[in-house]
C-alpha cells in the first residue's frame, strides 16, 4: 500500500472520508441537516487544508475553527460527534494508505480533534455570533491523545442520539 504522496492521493483520502461522513448514523445528520454541505464546493478548501498539512503545499489559508464554532451554535458538537469523525478518519486512511505521511493524517487529525474539543467546551450551544471565539489558526505540530480507537468508537455509538429539533 503507498503513502499519500500526491494531491490526487489527498482528493481520494478526502473524497472517500466524506462519502462516509455524510452517510454515517452518528454524525452524518451534522453534515447534511445541520451545515447542509455542498461536497463539490467543500471539496477543494479541504483539500487545501490536508494538502497544506501532508504535502506542505500551503495551499489553505484561514482558520479551521470558526465554522464548527458556527455549528456548534446551531446544535452541540460532543466529544462522542469527535470520536466518531476521528474513527472514520482514520479508517479510511488505514484502507488507502500506509507510511509517514498516513501517520501524520492520523495524528494531525486526532490534535485537531482534541483542540475542537477543548475549545467548543467553552462556546454556548445555540448562541449565534457569541458561540464563535475569535479565531486563531491550529498549529500545524500533531499531537497525540491518550484514547484508544475502540473506546471512541464505542463511546460515540453509546453517547449519541441523533438531537430531535
Amino acid at each position: 500500500m503507498p503513502d499519500i504522496e500526491t494531491s490526487a492521493d489527498v482528493e481520494l483520502l478526502v473524497r472517500t472520508f466524506y462519502g462516509r461522513a455524510l452517510t454515517d448514523p452518528v454524525i452524518g445528520f451534522i453534515f447534511v441537516d445541520v451545515a447542509r454541505l455542498d461536497l463539490e464546493a467543500h471539496l477543494p478548501r479541504i483539500t487545501a487544508f490536508w494538502e497544506t498539512i501532508l504535502l506542505g503545499s500551503r495551499s489553505y489559508s484561514g482558520g479551521a475553527f470558526r465554522p464548527h464554532a458556527e455549528l456548534n451554535a446551531k446544535v452541540r458538537l460532543r466529544t462522542g460527534h469527535f470520536d466518531r469523525w476521528l474513527w472514520l478518519w482514520e479508517q479510511t486512511v488505514d484502507e488507502h494508505f500506509v507510511g509517514e505521511r498516513a501517520e501524520l493524517a492520523k495524528s494531525h487529525a486526532r490534535r485537531v480533534a482534541a483542540a475542537f474539543v477543548e475549545r467548543l467546551q467553552v462556546a454556548p450551544a445555540g448562541g449565534g455570533r457569541d458561540a464563535a471565539p475569535a479565531e486563531e489558526d491550529l498549529p500545524l505540530a500533531p499531537i497525540t491523545i491518550e484514547r484508544s480507537h475502540a473506546q471512541a468508537s464505542g463511546a460515540a455509538h453509546a453517547a449519541l442520539r441523533r438531537p430531535r429539533p
